[in-house]
């Protein structure tokens, strides 16, 4: 059994929270028990995770994706009623962290897409690396637009969908997870062959075309599954505690 306040004080010491301006709460967002004996892990705190959390008997949700968006209606109607009623009804603490968990150098997004895809890491395009978020680095070998697009489908289990801004082969690559398609122009003037995202907008496509360069829209929730993974196995290393991670299939 841990201290609630403690862990969420290490995760928000390790991920450097304090340094990022977010769209969003990161940390606590929803209070519930504060002794915590699990903790189960998942992208976004849909219904679906929530009701895994109730059965599995989840003192603390660890997500990814959590609630209190910038742009989002203020009212608790609805889905979001529903949502916070199962949380506040079974004392389940919900933690969310976004942009600090896309950046950290080791159990970020980024980085560890980087890795289940065996780029080489270089620099981070708009900042150091830990709190930047536009990667760049080079494949693990050259390969022409197919089979990269083969690559990635096999190593995150999701047919990307492909926008092909020239005929070269594909060496260097730009990435930042989820929904950065509008990094395309940045990682450009990196000098990237190919930039890959999760999400995809109807400018991205000629934004590509007319910039020469190649776009792999890999899935926002693809893409982003193995930093929330990290950091509740590095919660459960540190701390007295079960860790879960269970994967809502989502194919955005």
């Amino acid at each position: 059994m841990a201290d609630r306040d403690a862990m969420i004080e290490a995760m928000s010491r390790e991920l450097a929270a304090d340094r990022f301006k977010d769209y969003t709460l990161n940390g606590l967002q929803v209070e519930g028990k504060s002794e915590i004996k699990r903790v189960m892990s998942g992208v976004t705190a849909c219904q679906a995770l929530l009701d895994q959390a109730v059965e599995w008997e989840a003192d603390l949700l660890l997500v990814h994706h959590g609630y209190f968006w910038k742009s989002e209606p203020v009212g608790v109607v609805g889905i979001k009623r529903q949502r916070l009623a199962t949380l506040l009804e079974h004392r389940i603490n919900l933690v969310a962290w976004h942009l600090p968990l896309d950046a950290h150098p080791r159990l970020g997004n980024n980085a560890l897409l980087g890795e289940r895809m065996g780029w080489r890491v270089e620099r981070a395009l708009d900042g150091e690396l830990g709190t930047g978020l536009l990667y760049s680095g080079r494949a693990e070998r050259i390969l022409d637009h197919c089979g990269f697009a083969a690559q990635l489908e096999q190593r995150l289990g999701r047919a990307p969908l492909v926008i092909q801004g020239h005929d070269r082969p594909l060496e260097r690559i730009c990435w930042c997870t989820g929904g950065a398609q509008d990094m395309i122009e940045a990682a450009h003037g990196g000098g990237a062959d190919a930039f890959v995202s999760g999400e995809i907008s109807e400018r991205t496509t000629h934004l590509a075309r007319e910039l020469g360069i190649s776009y792999f829209a890999a899935g926002h929730h693809a893409t982003e599954r193995d930093g929330v993974r990290a950091l509740g196995e590095w919660l459960a290393s540190g701390f007295d505690i079960e860790h879960r991670f269970v994967d809502i299939d989502n194919p955005v």
